[in-house]
């Protein structure tokens, strides 16, 4: 039973690591298009 218990803990844990992860990234990733925008607009 408590194999089970830690094997469900550690799903959740590397759940929610993967759902922040993939939101840092999106977050790098609006940042570096708006960057990259703003630096387009420049150049014109």
């Amino acid at each position: 039973m408590l194999i089970f218990t830690l094997a469900a803990a550690m799903t959740v844990a590397m759940l929610i690591a993967t759902i922040v992860g993939l939101h840092e990234e999106a977050s790098r990733i609006k940042l570096e298009n708006r960057v990259r925008s703003s630096a387009n607009r420049r150049f014109h």
